[in-house]
């Protein structure tokens, strides 16, 4: 997904106020999980009932990856939305959705040099949802976790989610955004991670990723995505924080940096394994 390089409204926000809205929704319904002995219970058979309709790399003819990605016997710890930094396309087709996975996987992989798409999901905007990095379909449904490459020293320990467009001043699509909610639930109900595991890139790197309006909006997808899961009975997931330890760092955009580098953000950094990229 190339990056946009046009310059955009300063995006600097201090980081005990996102911290605190970060923190706010960890706690709401009253539910904090600390430590080792309260950890997050493992997935229940729920996780089958949420899952939503996810568009195969057969069915978007992915490319064969140079290398299979690597595969952890774990629950990632995040939940990591994203956008591309691409146009806000208005073609909501199927089709269009799938060209745009094989334009991700083809940046990614002929110009970033990777094995393979980089994020495990993919969500355009029409509310179509597309499996990416190869075996990341199958890895969620057993509670597993594909290493990718979306998120700076972090991908062994986060699931990507890139949702077509740029939302810096623009807001999702209402298909988008629900698709999004529906893809959250899943994934917190597959992995047994609580609500406030949902955070956004710029949670974790130096980015304006997923931009001012996408990333204003997390509040509220936690609440949605907890709603939706104790309506599918597995409430005990929504509001619920993060375990001591968990709570990401919440690094600023550098001041001496040009904001139109951190449309998107790093994707790779020195604490990745290799296999991140391939």
């Amino acid at each position: 997904m190339p990056e946009d390089r046009r310059q955009y409204p300063s995006d600097r926000r201090a980081v005990s106020r996102r911290a605190a809205l970060f923190t706010g929704a960890a706690v709401a319904g009253g539910v904090l999980f600390g430590g080792a002995a309260q950890a997050v219970a493992a997935p229940s058979a729920a996780a089958a009932a949420a899952a939503p309709t996810v568009r195969t790399r057969a069915a978007w003819n992915a490319r064969p990856p140079t290398s299979p990605a690597q595969v952890l016997n774990q629950a990632p710890t995040y939940i990591v939305v994203h956008h591309t930094a691409t146009g806000n396309s208005t073609d909501y087709s199927l089709a269009a959705a799938y060209a745009l996975s094989r334009s991700i996987q083809n940046y990614h992989m002929d110009s970033n040099g990777w094995a393979d798409t980089g994020q495990q999901l993919t969500i355009s905007r029409g509310g179509h949802i597309m499996e990416g990095r190869n075996s990341s379909l199958s890895a969620i449904n057993n509670g597993r976790h594909v290493v990718g490459a979306h998120v700076a020293n972090y991908n062994s320990r986060a699931v990507g989610i890139e949702n077509q467009g740029t939302y810096t001043s623009a807001t999702p699509t209402t298909a988008l955004y629900n698709a999004l909610v529906e893809t959250c639930a899943w994934l917190c109900s597959a992995y047994g991670r609580p609500t406030s595991a949902i955070i956004g890139h710029r949670d974790l790197n130096a980015t304006a990723c997923p931009g001012d309006r996408l990333y204003a909006m997390l509040p509220q997808l936690r609440r949605d995505v907890g709603a939706r899961l104790s309506a599918m009975g597995n409430g005990r997931l929504a509001g619920a924080g993060l375990a001591a330890g968990e709570m990401p760092p919440f690094p600023e955009v550098p001041a001496s940096e040009p904001e139109g580098r951190f449309r998107h953000g790093p994707a790779l950094g020195s604490r990745d394994s290799n296999a991140s990229a391939g």
